[in-house]
């Protein structure tokens, strides 16, 4: 009894303890999502910026986010004040989060610290126009 107590709590704090796989480099993460068919996720975040740090410890810890980011795109995230932003994903606040196809961003970036559920439903919208597109071709 005491081994499968002690198995379970060690799957619940994996699934706490596991983030987000954030690549270090545009370039990386770009050749990436090319190359496994995969929506680029950018975040583009300021240091000090109080939402920002709302979206980061909120909902880009939900677990469920985590999982769907992990498993179907590539998440990149840029910060304004350490010059990793691209400058044609640039916008007046942060953060914005954007979402890329073959260097192109698919829609305008979501702008704010969006709540868990909502940036669901907008990841869940990403996958469908991705797979629409690539069928397309």
């Amino acid at each position: 009894m005491m081994k499968i107590i002690f198995i379970m709590m060690f799957a619940a704090l994996s699934l706490f303890g596991a983030g987000i796989k954030w690549e270090k480099d545009i370039a990386v993460a770009v050749e990436k999502a090319s190359k496994e068919q995969k929506p680029l996720m950018v975040l583009v975040t300021k240091n000090g910026c109080k939402w920002c740090d709302i979206l980061k410890q909120g909902t880009l810890k939900n677990p469920k986010v985590v999982a769907i980011l992990n498993r179907d795109f590539v998440s990149y995230e840029g910060v304004v004040d350490e010059g990793t932003v691209p400058p044609s994903l640039m916008t007046q606040g942060t953060p914005a989060t954007w979402f890329i196809k073959d260097k192109s961003p698919m829609f305008e970036p979501i702008m704010g610290a969006v709540e868990g559920e909502d940036f669901l439903k907008a990841l869940d919208i990403v996958k469908q126009e991705y797979k629409k597109s690539a069928t397309k071709k």
